[in-house]
């Protein structure tokens, strides 16, 4: 069991029967009153982000978040078919369970899909990826690599600003934390 005095960003916690994971947490303490602390937590199964306030004696037990190593095979049109490494199974995502993850994915890549009572909830994306870019403006002589950039367009669909060097047909890294330009490769 752990109390809210124990929280720390990214944690899971199971409330009310669901797992969250604890994207933010304030202290706060009103006078001679008991101390509470205000939360942001993120619904592991839809998705959702709420905000809720705890008190200092509540207790939550723990959620134990398995991550499956696994592979993207490819998409039926809203379905998304990941196989296990290790047993060569295969299972489903739709598209509501990856969320913005879809921009990342292309056949073949390999990542871990997070796993809760045997249940997939999403996937945990390597922190960057190579791209192929797909569409951008031509790059012209005296373009350089500092004062801006342009929009390209990436063979997932991702659309992101990139440095006027780069042309279609390269192969750019990119952080997939934070959707942007890492490298040409």
């Amino acid at each position: 069991m752990v109390s809210p005095n124990e929280f720390r960003n990214g944690m899971t916690i199971e409330w009310e029967g669901q797992p969250y994971e604890v994207l933010q947490f304030q202290q706060s303490q009103m006078g001679r009153g008991d101390t509470f602390f205000r939360t942001k937590l993120k619904h592991l199964r839809s998705g959702a982000i709420i905000e809720q306030k705890f008190r200092d004696k509540d207790r939550f037990p723990r959620v134990r978040i398995e991550k499956v190593p696994m592979q993207y095979l490819y998409s039926d049109g809203e379905r998304h078919i990941f196989m296990d490494s290790r047993s060569y199974d295969q299972i489903p995502l739709d598209g509501d369970q990856l969320g913005d993850s879809l921009q990342y994915l292309k056949e073949n890549t390999p990542l871990e899909v997070l796993m809760y009572e045997g249940n997939p909830l999403g996937v945990e994306l390597p922190t960057t990826v190579d791209l192929t870019v797909t569409q951008t403006a031509p790059g012209f002589r005296g373009d350089t690599a500092a004062g801006g950039g342009k929009p390209a367009t990436l063979e997932t669909g991702l659309t992101l600003n990139v440095p006027f060097f780069i042309n279609q047909g390269d192969v750019i890294r990119v952080d997939t934390r934070t959707g942007a330009y890492v490298e040409r490769v």
